[in-house]
């Protein structure tokens, strides 16, 4: 084999280049990415059009394929685009022919399309050998005037034919369809707009091309989307205008229809390029997940007439509640605003001033260019009738010329010669034919003369004159808006900033009945007038055979409550959560409120709100300026055993939807009753036996809360504690003592003085045959209320005051008449509003 290299033509060598391959990437990169932002991805600010676009309306328009025409095959069309003008596939091709096509895309649409051409579902278009189309109305105003050298031509990708760089665009198509489109390292979102309020505009500015931004929003309001719906708020539209980007929430529009079993939230205009389908798939998912409740039925009912999808509620659901929460999870969305586009070829971020200005400047060089084009093609005309003018007025003459000439080269020069014609003239008169001698054609020719001359004046006129120029743009910008402007879609609603559920309900006092049967319901607390002692109550709720009440408790509708079980967990519920029902109601299955375990009860209740920390209520609950913020708090618990145990009030944030451990219990132990406290409290532990003992809290240690505590009351026998209640030093408040055969009484703190803790105690009641055991221990004070439900479902309500005070070691007196084979299953203290009101007027 040859050593010898191979034969290099001497020149070879100079034309090899050492260069770095870090620059050659560098520059290589960026000749790519220009190519994809000028080439594809990026409108020009001129017409609104990307390159494939222009070429799809270009091409059509070279066919002859308008809107007067019959509907062509879109295979046909996509053929003529890429093989003339698109040098890429014929998908992509499709695709945007397919965009201009759809009404819920484009605010106008430039295509008039027949067949299937997708959906607001995402339902694909059908292949372009089936579907036809032709261009609407509206797209010829985008290429009237071209042949009128309006604007410049380039060769197409292979120099067979010429293109045009950009289209006339008699409207300002950029922001009344807007764009979106993908570059390297760079995007646009160009929402669409008001053909007539752009225009209005659009005429402002040229009339005040000193306007502001501000100015321009008098006429133009904010986008306005095909598929309607609503813009939340106009401070994040002023935003967009004046900087070029912005985020903007679009919210769907929607309405409230009342049916016999419930309410329906009936949705009927979607946010701008929000897929239905995916909507009602996802709303599904949630209610399946249990994100959204109280929602029964889903179904879409849209068709050719609009959208239309019902979201059926369960009968007693808060309707506010379940439109909220749509609202926060999927019937808003957010269009980012990025109003990005090509000047002079360059990509540049535009206000809304700056994207009509440099439409203005673009239709003013359009116009220019098509009165100098209309103008001279007005003078070549003028300078020929004048030629037949002249030669009618001599027509005797010039016949006898051109007759005695040889042959029509002749009969030019005599004609050029004898009487002065141009070479023009000469050719056209003796072109002419004899019928068009007729004094009547002299007539015709005659009055043609003088509109012509007139057309001469008015165009000299028009480039003459800034003014008279910009007089003809308003003036087409304002035919085009006679022909094609329409109403306003879009409206706005205001923005109400982050509504919580809590703001859309009523705050008022309810009582919440869970039975053992898993059964929860609320009720408003007004529903129970106030009794005097001793009375039977009404029916509280309609229990199923052999279930029993377990647990009663007053709040608030805006509280949110720990609520303490029986197995030492602790759960957060929301009350506004639990559907409000009337009182003879059985309630709803509490598995998707308060996932208890079996056997699982509740066995104490705390308001979240009241305690100072992050996690347990909303963010906004606890108040950072409010006194507690600087004072220790603690939940205090006590169990059936005797033990008790304080813990950190921060030890319960975030606790999970499952629960999360509040203490550590023995077997056979159960967690009794939790209070708060802020660490100068002394605590009243109360036994089912009637016993009490008070200690200072702090003879018990703060611990955390896999802790089990330490003993609180040496109980006797077979004794229980029944509950704990907070107390202070000099406290004037009672304590009150209820029985499970619904007698009870106050007595004052005062009476229980101070011991160790883990003592046998005091006795409080007298418990037996007559009373039973103490259920309930609270600390009552003048204006209370007592709510007592009896494990059969009988309530009463009564005032504090209605309970007699009395001293320790008593029986009490009757409360409630609890039939025979009946129990008090739970009594709950709470301060009724209009106590509340009254006092803050006294204090006034």
């Amino acid at each position: 084999m040859s050593s010898e290299s191979p034969d290099v033509p001497d020149d070879v060598a100079d034309r090899v280049k050492n260069v770095r391959v870090d620059e050659e990437m560098e520059q290589s990169y960026i000749d790519y990415a220009m190519s994809v932002i000028a080439g594809r991805a990026l409108p020009d600010v001129r017409d609104g059009l990307k390159p494939v676009h222009r070429r799809i309306l270009y091409a059509m328009h070279e066919a002859n394929i308008t809107s007067g025409s019959s509907h062509r095959k879109s295979s046909n069309i996509v053929g003529d685009t890429m093989g003339d003008y698109h040098p890429h596939g014929d998908s992509p091709i499709y695709d945007a022919l397919v965009r201009m096509a759809q009404d819920f895309s484009m605010r106008y649409p430039l295509v008039d399309g027949q067949g299937n051409f997708g959906s607001v579902d995402g339902d694909p278009a059908a292949a372009m050998r089936y579907t036809e189309a032709r261009m609407s109305p509206i797209s010829e105003e985008l290429l009237t005037d071209i042949e009128k050298d309006t604007v410049d031509y380039q060769s197409n990708y292979d120099d067979r034919l010429m293109e045009p760089t950009v289209l006339p665009s008699a409207f300002p198509n950029l922001l009344v369809n807007g764009s979106s489109g993908i570059a390297v390292g760079m995007s646009t979102n160009i929402p669409p707009h008001n053909l007539g309020e752009v225009i209005d505009a659009t005429i402002e500015l040229i009339d005040n091309p000193e306007c502001t931004v501000v100015d321009l929003m008098e006429h133009v309001k904010g986008p306005d989307f095909p598929t309607a719906a609503n813009i939340v708020g106009r401070s994040d539209v002023k935003e967009a205008y004046q900087t070029g980007r912005g985020r903007l929430r679009v919210r769907a529009e929607y309405h409230i229809e009342e049916g016999s079993n419930g309410d329906s939230i009936v949705i009927t205009e979607l946010p701008y390029q929000q897929n239905k389908s995916r909507l009602v798939e996802r709303i599904a998912d949630d209610v399946r997940d249990g994100k959204l409740e109280g929602i029964t039925d889903l179904r879409d009912e849209s068709d050719r007439n609009g959208v239309r999808v019902v979201v059926e509620l369960k009968r007693g659901a808060n309707t506010d509640v379940v439109e909220n929460q749509l609202l926060e999870s999927r019937l808003e969305r957010t269009f980012s605003v990025i109003n990005l586009a090509l000047v002079d070829g360059q990509p540049k971020v535009l206000t809304l001033k700056e994207t009509l200005e440099e439409y203005v400047s673009h239709r003013r060089e359009v116009v220019r260019r098509r009165s100098e084009h209309d103008l001279a093609e007005a003078e070549d005309r003028a300078h020929i009738l004048e030629g037949r003018l002249k030669a009618l007025d001599h027509v005797d003459e010039v016949v006898d010329t051109i007759q005695n000439s040889e042959d029509r080269d002749a009969a030019k020069a005599a004609l050029r010669e004898t009487f002065d014609f141009t070479q023009e003239q000469a050719e056209h008169i003796v072109r002419m034919q004899l019928g068009s001698l007729t004094s009547m054609e002299s007539a015709e020719i005659e009055e043609e003369y003088e509109d012509v001359t007139a057309t001469i004046e008015r165009l000299e006129e028009i480039l003459a004159s800034e003014d008279e120029l910009m007089s003809v743009i308003k003036d087409e910008l304002r035919e085009v808006k006679d022909e094609y402007a329409d109403e306003r879609r879009t409206s706005f609603v205001e923005d109400t900033g982050n509504v919580t559920d809590e703001d859309l309900i009523p705050e008022e006092d309810v009582v919440v009945v869970l039975s053992e049967g898993d059964y929860i319901k609320r009720v408003p607390a007004e529903t129970f007038k106030p009794q005097h002692r001793g009375g039977k109550g009404i029916i509280g709720t309609d229990l199923k055979d052999e279930d029993r009440v377990s647990t009663v408790f007053t709040a608030s509708t805006h509280d949110y409550l720990l609520c303490f079980t029986n197995q030492g967990r602790v759960y957060r519920l929301k009350v506004y959560q639990v559907p409000e029902m009337s009182r003879t109601a059985r309630g709803t299955s509490a598995v998707n409120i308060l996932n208890l375990d079996d056997d699982e009860e509740i066995s104490a209740v705390v308001t979240a709100d009241d305690l100072d920390i992050d996690g347990i209520a909303d963010d906004d609950a606890a108040d950072p300026d409010s006194d507690s913020a600087e004072e220790d708090e603690f939940l205090t618990m006590a169990t059936r055993d005797g033990y008790v145990k304080r813990t950190d009030v921060t030890e319960f944030s975030n606790i999970l939807s499952t629960g999360i451990i509040a203490i550590s219990l023995e077997d056979g132990d159960e967690l009794a009753d939790v209070v708060v406290t802020d660490g100068e409290s002394d605590v009243v532990l109360g036994s089912e036996n009637g016993m009490a003992i008070r200690f200072d809290e702090n003879d018990v240690r703060p611990m955390g809360r896999n802790a089990r505590g330490v003993r609180g009351m040496d109980l006797e026998g077979e004794d229980r504690v029944a509950g704990i209640a907070p107390a202070r030093p000099d406290d004037d408040r009672s304590l009150l003592t209820v029985t499970e055969y619904g007698y009870g009484k106050r007595t004052p703190l005062s009476e229980y003085r101070p011991q160790s803790r883990n003592g046998k105690g005091l006795v409080d009641i007298k418990t037996g045959d007559r009373n039973g055991d103490v259920v309930s221990l609270d600390t009552v004070e003048s204006g209370d209320h007592v709510v007592a439900m009896s494990e059969s479902g009988q309530i009463i309500r009564m005032p504090v005051d209605e309970v007699s005070s009395v001293g320790r070691n008593t029986k009490g007196v009757k409360v409630m008449g609890v039939e025979e084979g009946d129990e008090l299953a739970a009594v709950s203290v709470f301060t009724p509003k209009e106590n509340e009101d009254d006092e803050a007027e006294d204090d006034e």
